[in-house]
This record gives structure tokens, C-alpha cells and sequence, in this order.
């Protein structure tokens, strides 16, 4: 990883930088799963709410050019990941998983309870890479509720059920919800 690297909070200006970096990486997704679907990128709404909750943060460059960011928002006392992404000249250089360390640092903050997220459970760089930093998967009753409720609108909206996955990283308190 670059030592020029920096993670900092996002500007509102940068909003249209972080829908090119989200389109950017859904390439390699699209690689990964072996689909030619067109790209979708999260709604500037959704990027503006975490930015004014101060729960979107970008990865940036010696130039402080954002490379990859997190937008996360609160939901039942944890820190809900809604997108992470990096774009592919810095991916598997530790981007992504800086990011997620100062996602845990922000919700730590907040004393919240753990980070919750949902994602595909075979992509390498999803289920296994958040495994891999220390987040568990959690279903039937072990799910928190509007973790289901996630997966259950991701599959409304046309994802494979037998792919989507809710995961958890417990920070030291028990999630609700």
C-alpha cells in the first residue's frame, strides 16, 4: 500500500468522484460473477446522508484524490456498511481494508455495537475478505431483523437469494434490532 494513502471525510464536492469509483469497481464484480449487467451506482441522496451523518470516508491519494470510499449509516445501534469500493488501479493494495478500519474506529466512537453489512458469499472480495477481518456470518435467528429485512429487499430487487449473505463484527456489545 501506498504511503501516500490517507483516509479522511468526504466533501460534498466529491460525490460525483465516488459514483465513478462505485461504477469503476463494479467491473471487477461483474468479472467475478461473470455477468454483463449494466452498473448501478448508489443515489447521490444516499452519499449526501451518510456525508452529513460524517459516515462517508474516502481513501485518498499523495494528490488527495479519492481512490475508494465507505459510506455507512446507523441502524440499530451498529454501524451499517452500505457500500465500500476501490477503484481497480488500487485494488488488493489494502484500500479497501483501511477503510473498513476506520469504519470500526467511527463506530467504536459512537459506541456502537458491532458493523453490520450484507454482500455476496462467494466473491473473494466480499463475504471471505470481510471474514477475514473478523466479521461472522449470522442467519436464521441469529439475524438481526433489519438485517433481513436488507437481504429481503436485495432480493426483491432482483439478487440471487442463494448469494446474499448478512454478516456481522461485534464490537464487545450484543446487536438489537
Amino acid at each position: 500500500m501506498s504511503a501516500t494513502l490517507a483516509t479522511r471525510p468526504a466533501h460534498m464536492g466529491e460525490l460525483p468522484r465516488l459514483t465513478e469509483i462505485e461504477l469503476d469497481a463494479f467491473a471487477t464484480l461483474a468479472e467475478a460473477l461473470g455477468i454483463s449487467d449494466a452498473a448501478h451506482a448508489l443515489p447521490h441522496a444516499i452519499l449526501q446522508k451518510a456525508l452529513e451523518a460524517g459516515l462517508l470516508i474516502v481513501a485518498a491519494d499523495g494528490d488527495d484524490h479519492p481512490v475508494g470510499f465507505l459510506a455507512a449509516e446507523e441502524i440499530h445501534d451498529t454501524l451499517y456498511v452500505t457500500e465500500l469500493d476501490v477503484s481497480r488501479d488500487w485494488q488488493r493494495r489494502g484500500v479497501g481494508r483501511r477503510l473498513m478500519s476506520q469504519a470500526v474506529e467511527m463506530a467504536r466512537t459512537r459506541r456502537l455495537s458491532a458493523l453490520t453489512l450484507t454482500t455476496d458469499r462467494h466473491v473473494p472480495f466480499n463475504a471471505p475478505f470481510y471474514q477475514s477481518i473478523g466479521f461472522q456470518t449470522v442467519d436464521g435467528a441469529n439475524m438481526p431483523r433489519f438485517l433481513r429485512a436488507k437481504i429481503d429487499d436485495e432480493i426483491s430487487n432482483g439478487m440471487d437469494p442463494k448469494r446474499r449473505v448478512a454478516m456481522v463484527l461485534p464490537l464487545g456489545r450484543p446487536t438489537q434490532g
